[in-house]
């Protein structure tokens, strides 16, 4: 009770309950004279901001417990788990457990109609009013189907077990604190016993492994992660067995991507002498809270030095190791700072949305059709008997009767026929290597209208070729890299002071400059044929090399090296034959010292490496490149080509070896990779032998063209490169004085331990770099159309699907790929769509809309602002198109243009097909994703409903498995229903007959007989038959035209085949009667024999090509029937039907009822 101001008689009391539930009628009530009104505002005002406010806390409060651990950490290096509430690293994918599965899955099954339905139908022959015949027949059909699902759900989830099982279990060892040493890390390796958990030396706060499961794994343990072996949760890198301080990691199962990335470990506990010396740090990681984001990372790592000074290390993705990923070369200690759920890859498990194709959309609304029918006919039947006895109560028990109308085997059919479809998919010897990851929509290959497609790695093979090199004076295609290899070396060979002098750049200087920048300019790691050969044995190797060292100068000859030593094979350059090595060189580089890392002696080619050395692969053989772009490894292919060679690359240096066979070392001061966003990319570089730092950079020119110095040949060869089709690289450098490089480097540290907008201030910093660019060159590369793109393209075209281009290059590139691969037919104009305003885009639109055979090239600003304010117009006219080409196009440009095709085009089926990971939404978007296995890796195949090697595949999946997919499933969805409903109209007329009794006319073993033993076979026999052949199908790609109607499976096919059951249903009760006139007491056994006899004959005549399985389908039907009269005497009189009388009136009546169909 409170009081609320003064009465007369009083203060007024009113229940505070009445004012929290808003009855102010009772508090009206009270005392409602002299009340003050102000004040009983003002206290309901305080009283519901309270209870807001209690209210918001007591949410706020819930939010802080599930919320708790999505926060940024703190996490200490002690190797010991961190208190706290972080999801367990348990993987469990299991949709159910042994208590659950049972009501899930019964619950998910009855979520269906049909099963709801007969559900329904099963339980009513429990009320005895309502019972129509056999419980068994009735329960049965629907046990069957609902245990087979469950059946296949449990064997699913049996798989999904074992292989959580298997990652659970698996083995792995974490570093925890002991009073007793252990060995040291690098020692243990050199012992071939990595982490070894025995111990040595003297006591102290040291570290010892133990084994423990992955799924005991918790944020802040130390483990250690060996060579193939799986991440089990996401770490900060601390220490490699590699001496480069790097260790590569394979990410296919992250992102999809098959290139090697490479990681760093932090600094200062790389350094360390022994491992154990991390349970003496006194260090921790700062850690931002869980995200998504999988290329990004912001944290830093805190540590005091040995003179007790806190120094902090920034941590970015290069020092990172998420889960999923397989380390690739060396083992590593990391520390774990996410576990679970909280892991990169657990939060971008997504799951897909179902697709529901529209065949299956078209059978539910059929069925939806039926359930009408079923009514309507149970409701007539009642009507014509003029509602005679409980009239209501008939009306349930015809509904019962009737059931058959709905088929309850029909989703059963289909899902077998999709797998079959699917399994045919998968055998083609034609397509290998395809895979059908989404069995539930084979057929819907048959009815695409639009298909858009990537550019890159889809129509061309993502496999480049140098072409040209332009430097604005100078111009060199491929057929010249002998001409470039030649001033190359004579670069290299002229007085070398002539070079530092300031004059103009003679053309030899300018072809070095070039190629300098390709050798270097780049993120490309060499790979070599024994990645795992470890420090001890290095160290062997160069000790045997230095004691070998007067012997090897006494002979040149390779064989008289002894055997132990291995040389690398540097290869010379093309037109070098007739050169020798650096010896008579005027210009040599520094020679093998304590403060060079090698060079070349002479004609032997061998790099010799001293103690301390970094290259640690000077004397393995090189077996290629790796690196995150085809483009790079292709430009650093063509600088080795014509004379300038990358041998070796660590976070730190870089080796090139020059024309004279002499090594060139770097210092890598500083590199910042390509992104998306920034669309280049650069590196800081310090030259060893001259002390001179070097800021190098390429990109696209729409970026590049602003950073460098003004020339006026860039802009027009690099649209004429992308006439040729060509992608075009702009390299560009400038030397950076050494106060502007300490400045800049404090600047960028300081940018990098930022916690708060650290992207934005490290780009900040790096832009300040990106000012006076000197203007190198400009490089042009091939990516060369994968086999038969052209006449798959045409085909496609000929078939009536219109494809769409949706590509990230400029428009030239884009246009010239399209006529090339003839996406661009030779009776197409070409209509360009480039502009800056609304009011000029709808111009070009409305334009364009009243042109015919042309096609739509539209750029990506151009697409935005159609998109935001046109799109209407835009897909009214583009969706006439022959084709369409959308040029600069985001991801999110091509996943919008996918949905928004769908939503103005909703009878039309869309197909995407990608290679790379910036295809996966619009490949999830469309109706059919198809991926492409490719370069860029396995992350567009994996999101795909199906996988394919090539683009060409597309022409034998569609034409061919398309066609025969739809018109099959179409065959049998029609016949499903057909088999329902002509035994349904036999009841009725067996209702009719006999005084409309809701008597079944068959009951027990042959109603469940009928839609299982006696016809099923014959019909999932019709998933084999063909209506046109192969070769046809691609003599004449017009037929799928006819497919895109949708004609196979429509309303007037579902009347047709709702017509023929009546008249058959007829026929064969009709016939019967005057044909078995004295007979009646057989009726079951005539007109069941004549139903299953009109069936088989029904499949046999509409069979457009015969096969064995069909004709064995067929028979052995026969056969099971004539066994089924033997072993059910209950349901035939075996004396009757062997009569001979018998079978020649049943000949008839299934003439009568079939002949008429099938024949006129």
């Amino acid at each position: 009770m409170e009081k609320f101001g003064m009465g007369a008689k009083g203060p007024i009391e009113i229940e505070i309950d009445d004012v929290a539930s808003g009855d102010m009628e009772k508090v009206s009530r009270k005392r409602r004279p002299h009340v003050d009104v102000s004040s009983f505002r003002r206290r309901t005002k305080a009283f519901s901001e309270a209870f807001t406010s209690r209210k918001d806390a007591a949410v706020a409060s819930v939010k802080k417990v599930f919320e708790r651990a999505k926060k940024p950490r703190t996490i200490p290096v002690t190797g010991e788990p961190l208190r706290g509430s972080f999801p367990t690293n348990r993987l469990c994918n299991q949709k159910y457990s042994v208590l659950s599965f049972v009501p899930l899955s019964l619950f998910e099954q009855f979520r269906q109609f049909n099963n709801l339905y007969f559900l329904f139908i099963a339980l009513s022959q429990l009320i005895p009013a309502l019972r129509v015949g056999y419980l068994f027949t009735y329960v049965a059909p629907l046990a069957f189907v609902v245990c087979l699902s469950m059946a296949k759900e449990a064997l699913d989830d049996v798989k999904r077990f074992i292989r959580d099982r298997a990652c659970n279990k698996a083995q792995y060892r974490v570093m925890v604190p002991s009073t007793q040493k252990a060995p040291s890390f690098f020692s243990r390796l050199l012992s071939c016993s990595c982490f070894s958990s025995s111990s040595s030396g003297p006591g102290g706060n040291s570290g010892v492994f133990k084994d423990i499961n992955a799924e005991d794994i918790r944020v802040g343990m130390i483990i250690e992660v060996v060579k193939d072996q799986r991440v089990p949760a996401d770490l900060v890198l601390l220490r490699t067995s590699e001496q480069s301080g790097g260790s590569f990691i394979r990410t296919d199962q992250l992102d999809g991507e098959t290139d090697w990335k490479l990681r760093r470990a932090v600094g200062y506990t790389q350094h360390l002498e022994e491992d154990e010396q991390l349970m003496e740090l006194k260090a921790e990681a700062h850690i931002e809270a869980p995200r998504r984001e999988i290329y990004s990372f912001v944290g830093t790592f805190k540590y005091l030095n040995a003179s007790g000074q806190e120094e902090v290390e920034s941590l970015s993705l290069e020092n990172t190791i998420w889960a999923s990923t397989v380390v690739a070369s060396g083992n590593v200690l990391g520390l774990v700072i996410y576990t679970g759920t909280e892991t990169r890859s657990a939060m971008n498990i997504s799951q897909p949305t179902s697709k529901f194709g529209i065949l299956d959309k078209e059978v539910n609304n059929f069925s939806k059709l039926l359930c009408v029918v079923l009514v309507l006919l149970s409701v007539g039947m009642v009507v014509a008997s003029g509602f005679s006895g409980i009239w209501w109560l008939n009306i349930f028990r015809f509904i019962v009767l009737f059931s058959s109308i709905i088929p309850i085997s029909l989703r059963v059919n289909l899902d077998v026929a999709k797998i079959i479809y699917s399994s045919f998919i998968m055998s083609d010897p034609e397509i290998p290597g395809t895979i059908v990851r989404n069995t539930g929509i084979p057929e819907e290959l048959g009815r695409i209208s639009f298909l858009m497609t990537d550019k890159t790695g889809t129509l061309t093979q993502n496999e480049m070729i140098f072409k040209k090199l332009h430097l604005g004076t100078i111009s060199f295609a491929r057929d010249s890299l002998s001409e470039i290899a030649v001033q190359l070396r004579q670069a290299y060979t002229s007085d070398p002071l002539a070079s530092s002098m300031k004059v103009r750049k003679t053309g030899h200087k300018k072809v070095q400059e070039a190629i300098r920048a390709i050798a270097l300019c780049h993120n490309v790691t060499p790979t070599y044929d024994d990645p795992e050969e470890d420090a001890h044995e290095q160290k062997n190797k160069k000790k045997k090399k230095k004691s070998k060292k007067d012997k090897k100068k006494k002979s040149s000859h390779p064989d008289s090296a002894h055997p132990d030593e291995i040389e690398i094979d540097l290869g010379k350059a093309p037109g070098f034959d007739d050169l020798k090595g650096g010896k008579g060189s005027s210009n040599p580089r520094p020679s093998a010292s304590s403060s060079s890392s090698g060079s070349l002696e002479g004609d032997e080619e061998e790099i010799r490496v001293d103690e301390g050395s970094g290259m640690l692969h000077a004397h393995r053989k090189q077996t290629g490149y790796q690196a995150s772009s085809p483009d790079e490894i292709a430009l650093v292919k063509f600088s080795e080509s014509v004379g300038i060679r990358l041998v070796d690359r660590t976070f730190t240096t870089m080796s090139v070896v020059n024309p004279l066979h002499e090594v060139e070392e770097y210092e890598v001061l500083d590199n910042f990779p390509f992104t998306s966003d920034r669309k280049r990319m650069g590196i800081v570089l310090r030259d060893k032998a001259t002390g001179q730092i070097l800021f190098m950079m390429k990109g696209a020119d729409s970026v590049m063209i602003p950073l460098v110095h003004y020339s006026d040949w860039l802009d027009e060869e690099c649209g004429n490169m992308a006439r040729e089709g060509l992608r075009t690289l702009v390299f560009a450098q400038r030397t950076v004085p050494e106060e502007e490089w300490i400045d800049f480097r404090d600047r960028l540290h300081q940018a990098k331990t930022s916690l708060v907008d650290r992207d934005q201030q490290v780009n900040k910093v790096i832009e300040s770099l990106e000012k006076d660019l000197h203007l190198i060159g400009l490089t042009g590369v091939e990516d060369k159309l994968q086999e038969d793109v052209k006449g798959t393209l045409e085909t496609l075209r000929n078939a009536g699907i219109k494809v769409w281009m949706l590509t990230g290059d400029k428009v030239e590139t884009a246009t010239c790929i399209a006529i090339s691969s003839k996406l661009v037919s030779r009776t197409h104009s070409l209509f360009t769509v480039t502009v800056k305003t609304v009011e000029e885009a709808q111009e070009k639109l409305e334009t364009f809309g009243e042109q015919r055979d042309t096609a739509l090239i539209i750029d990506g600003f151009s697409l935005q602002l159609c998109l935001d304010n046109l799109r209407d117009l835009f897909f009214e006219v583009s969706s006439q198109a022959p084709c369409v080409v959308c040029c600069r196009c985001s991801p999110t440009q091509k996943e919008s243009v996918v949905k928004l095709m769908r939503q103005y085009n909703p009878d039309k089926q869309t197909c995407a097909i990608g290679d790379g990971g910036n295809d996966v939404s619009m490949i999830q978007a469309a109706h059919i994703g198809v991926g492409i296995e490719g370069k860029e890796g396995k992350q567009a195949s994996l999101a795909a409903d199906i996988s394919v090697l090539e683009f060409r595949a597309l022409q034998r999946l569609l034409l061919w498995h398309g066609r025969t997919s739809y018109q099959r499933s179409a065959r049998l969805s029609q016949f499903v229903i057909h088999r329902g409903l002509i035994i349904s109209f036999i009841q009725a007329i067996f209702s009719a007959i006999y005084f409309w009794a809701t008597i079944a006319v068959y009951t027990g073993m042959l109603v469940v007989g009928y839609s299982t033993f006696y016809t099923m076979l014959p019909v999932l026999a019709l998933i084999l038959d063909e209506d046109v052949s192969e070769q046809n199908v691609f003599v004449y790609p017009e037929l799928y035209r006819e497919l895109q109607k949708g004609r196979a499976l429509s309303l007037k096919t579902f009347l047709i085949w709702v017509l023929i059951s009546v008249y058959q249903a007829a026929a064969i009760m009709i016939m019967s009667l005057l044909l078995f006139e004295d007979n009646m007491l057989n009726i079951v056994s005539i007109t069941f024999t004549a139903l299953i006899l009109a069936e088989l004959s029904n499949i046999a005549l509409s069979i457009r090509r015969w096969k064995l399985l069909i004709i064995m389908a067929e028979v052995l039907t026969f056969g099971i029937y004539f066994i089924s009269i033997v072993v059910l005497p209950t349901y035939f009189d075996i004396g009757f039907i062997s009569t001979y009388n018998f079978w020649v009136k049943v000949t008839l009546v299934t003439a009568v009822t079939v002949i008429p169909v099938f024949g006129l």
